[in-house]
């Protein structure tokens, strides 16, 4: 019979593995796009590797940069 605070540590440790699992999967998936809404509420999603999404990109990250000056 196991002692109660190794229980404890083998369960808690089980979870974390299955947590680190979870954002790994996640990571892999999950791919980085930019939405768009026109008036009226209409989205349009345009992925990263598009002209659009590459140009939308860009100018995000200028906002950024000239937000954080």
């Amino acid at each position: 019979m196991q002692k109660p605070h190794r229980f404890v540590i083998d369960r808690l440790a089980g979870y974390a593995d299955e947590a680190a699992a979870y954002l790994r999967r996640r990571r892999q998936t999950r791919k980085p796009f930019a939405r768009v809404y026109a008036p009226g509420g209409r989205g349009c999603a345009h992925p990263a590797e598009s002209e659009e999404g590459h140009r939308l990109f860009h100018a995000a990250a200028t906002l950024i940069d000239a937000a954080g000056r």
